[in-house]
């Protein structure tokens, strides 16, 4: 792997005789991760069932190291929703922005999901958490890993910052920016982070980290917090970032965050005006954790937040009859006056949600299903939304059930289950999906772009 001089030099000015040690550490493996969804699990009792061994990651209470030989996204497990693939430094953002259930959580750049999974997992169904990215390619992974985790209260979009202005002007009790970057902390990925930057440079970075960081500020109620993060070394892209953001938003200061091994502050040093405020920030360097690069910072926006708006409720949906027996089966708080109908689909929407407008949304809540000709369809998202007794009828499947996988192909399983209709089906006591039980015989009801490969 042969970094660009330019680079090389700029690395060397920063760590001096620790730059030895952040060129061999490019040379080891990559490290894999795994972050629990305790909206679904405890930690505890991940660790009991889990099925291949783990290392807890230091700066956050549900991550895990895992070994480099382990295949975390070739178990049911995590068809299940039990935890997210995610390399250990990327998880720090999401945990260090003091989310709590209730709370109104935008993360604006949120593909594939990541930090967008763990901040819906702790808001516990409770408040709001909107999921935006730019790009409506990633933010189909995006909403499949939200809808994989069971989140129920999310809006998934796919915007421009500045087109979400209008409709969440100073909305927000909690904002994440894990902003687009030069990408410096990810250069042991591999040629084509390194090829970028190479190409690119970091200026067309700063310019839309500015515009970015501004919107998200607009976004923020007084009072909230907004972590700022990228996966970056450049002092541009990061404390001379913070810099400005200071100079531009007077009503902002920069909060403290845990420490940990490992872990090095902002460095004053690199910023225009010299900032000594900036070592609340936080520096992650690959040759010193285990994990990538990356750079941290906790911001709060003075003053009280405003008395709420009121929400957008849309008119109470006509419900058929078929729909209302199937979902009197479910285990599950749903206010009536939240569900919404489109060209008969039902969709549980958000409570305390503005009206969005024209913005583009691919999920606005929690799908609930189809009404068809005589029948109601439930999605795989209400399946994975929720608990093992969410379902009046459940088939639970070992691991050691040879029908569990062909499940999961979509396959027709046989079941000796007396009563025929909908079944929730799950493994050790976990939701994967539904299936429709007919003289002995299982239909497939999982989703088919989910189907195990």
């Amino acid at each position: 792997m042969e970094l660009p001089q330019l680079f090389v030099e700029k690395m060397k000015s920063f760590l001096g005789e620790e730059y030895s040690d952040y060129e061999a550490c490019l040379k080891r493996p990559k490290q894999n991760g795994i972050r629990v969804n305790t909206s679904k699990i405890s930690v505890e009792e991940f660790q009991k069932i889990a099925p291949f061994e783990t290392e807890p990651v230091p700066w956050t209470e549900n991550g895990f190291f895992v070994g480099p030989k382990e295949q975390p996204a070739k178990h049911p497990f995590y068809h299940a929703g039990l935890y997210y693939i995610q390399e250990p430094s990327a998880m720090a953002p999401a945990a260090f922005l003091p989310v709590e259930p209730g709370d109104k959580v935008l993360d604006l750049c949120a593909a594939p999901g990541g930090k967008s999974t763990e901040l819906g997992a702790r808001l516990r169904g409770e408040g709001i958490l909107v999921s935006n990215d730019i790009s409506i390619t990633r933010t189909k992974a995006l909403l499949k890993n939200l809808e994989m985790f069971g989140i129920s209260n999310s809006v998934i979009v796919s915007e421009e910052p500045k087109n979400l202005v209008p409709v969440f002007y100073e909305y927000f009790d909690k904002v994440l920016v894990d902003a687009p970057c030069s990408g410096e902390g990810m250069f042991r990925k591999g040629s084509s982070e390194i090829k970028n930057w190479a190409e690119y440079g970091i200026e067309p970075y700063v310019k839309i980290q500015r515009e970015i960081i501004l919107d998200a500020v607009k976004m923020l109620k007084p009072g909230g917090y907004l972590l700022y993060s990228t996966c970056t070394f450049s002092p541009e892209e990061d404390e001379q970032l913070i810099e400005y953001l200071l100079e531009q938003e007077p009503g902002l200061s920069l909060a403290d965050m845990p420490d940990c091994e490992g872990f090095d502050r902002g460095h004053a040093e690199w910023t225009v005006s010299g900032l000594q405020e900036v070592n609340k920030c936080i520096r992650l360097w690959p040759h010193r954790i285990k994990g990538e690069g990356h750079f941290l910072a906790l911001l709060k926006k003075d003053g009280s937040p405003a008395s709420g708006r009121k929400e957008s409720r849309p008119a109470r949906a006509v419900i058929s009859e078929e729909a209302e027996a199937f979902l009197s089966e479910c285990r599950l708080d749903l206010d009536r006056d939240r569900i919404k109908e489109h060209k008969g689909r039902l969709i549980l929407m958000p409570k305390d949600l503005p009206d969005l407008g024209r913005l583009r949304v691919l999920r606005h809540g929690l799908l609930l299903g189809e009404m068809k000709k005589k029948r109601f369809e439930p999605s795989q998202v209400l399946a994975m939304a929720l608990s093992d007794s969410g379902y009046v009828r459940t088939l639970d499947l070992s691991l050691s059930d040879d029908r569990l996988m062909k499940y999961l192909k979509c396959e027709t399983i046989l079941a000796d289950e007396k009563e025929d209709g909908m079944y929730l089906i799950t493994v050790c006591g976990y939701p994967l999906g539904w299936g429709k039980l007919s003289k002995g015989r299982m239909k497939n009801k999982y989703a088919p772009s989910w189907r195990w490969m």
